[in-house]
């Protein structure tokens, strides 16, 4: 039988990669006998809009041809449906794409994935917050430090592409104070001061920074990592080994799991696959189960190396 699919393409992802290989997509899909209509769209209200037709017209799935931020708007059109997401990376980061055991910068092979249509059911997390924004999010949850770093960088005009992100990081050290968090899991209340928490249903964000090491999308469960209140030298010599996931082993790094989790501290914002969602206070759950994703035939989601 014959799949049909919807392809979110976004044409600005990884530096225009997006667009570069719009085209090139569409036709292998066509050769692997998959019917395919690439939906690119000028905004992300478009493409969610078109996306949530696509799905409503009865396509077999809605293809996410981008970054985390692509990923994160198919997963809002196709969550509490029967269509499976699946997923052409083509971000800078990959981060979610990475956790679902996708082959990177290979286009053939993700093709191919698709084509053998091996669907499972994953978790998703939910957030609501302070001014009443929602989101669903695949991947990880953050506020904090890194989260002060993307308002930093995303109120700069210049310069662009990721060297906004290494200034907004110098700039950033240079000022931040710790955070008085206050933390509910499952009626256990927590607070403290500290430089960042992220929430996880997934393990990474940023480009393989493994935040939640030991989060898997499919147990049912989210994955807090606290970085407790350490001296800005302390936190410059433990931020490197994040990329290994080893820093959850630092004496100033707790981790919780659960499945309904309060998360509040003033004047911070929450980010969520990348995307600015709103202020704290934010109610985030998992639920288990909720997305269906193409995945390939040996993925162990969760355990991608970097």
């Amino acid at each position: 039988m014959t799949l049909t699919v919807g392809v979110i393409v976004n044409p600005t992802a990884g530096k225009g990669k997006g667009r570069k290989s719009a085209q090139e997509l569409a036709d292998l899909l066509h050769r692997k006998g998959i019917d395919a209509a690439l939906l690119v769209a000028g905004s992300a209200e478009e493409a969610l809009a078109m996306a949530k037709k696509a799905v409503a017209d009865g396509v077999d799935a809605i293809v996410a041809a981008g970054g985390d931020g692509t990923i994160n708007l198919a997963v809002q059109a196709v969550v509490g449906t029967d269509t499976p997401l699946a997923v052409i990376p083509a971000g800078t980061g990959n981060d979610n794409a990475r956790m679902l055991g996708l082959p990177l910068d290979d286009l053939d092979a993700c093709v191919d994935v698709i084509a053998g249509n091996t669907v499972r059911s994953i978790d998703l997390g939910h957030v609501t917050c302070a001014d009443g924004s929602q989101r669903w999010f695949l991947g990880v949850l953050s506020s904090g430090f890194d989260s002060n770093v993307n308002e930093r960088a995303n109120r700069m005009s210049w310069p662009k592409g990721e060297s906004r992100y290494f200034i907004g990081i110098v700039a950033e050290l240079g000022t931040f104070t710790p955070v008085p968090y206050e933390v509910d899991i499952d009626g256990e209340h927590l607070r403290g001061p500290g430089m960042l928490v992220a929430v996880g249903n997934g393990t990474s964000y940023g480009g393989g920074m493994r935040i939640c090491e030991g989060a898997r999308p499919d147990d049912g469960e989210l994955t807090l990592t606290w970085l407790h209140e350490v001296g800005k030298v302390e936190f410059l010599r433990v931020f490197p080994s994040v990329y290994k996931g080893t820093h959850v082993n630092h004496k100033s790094v707790s981790q919780h799991t659960g499945r309904r989790i309060t998360l509040s501290a003033p004047d911070q914002v929450a980010y969520a696959d990348g995307e600015r969602i709103g202020p704290l206070p934010a109610e985030i759950e998992v639920h288990p189960g909720a997305l269906r994703v193409i995945v390939p035939r040996d993925s162990d989601l969760g355990t991608a190396k970097p």
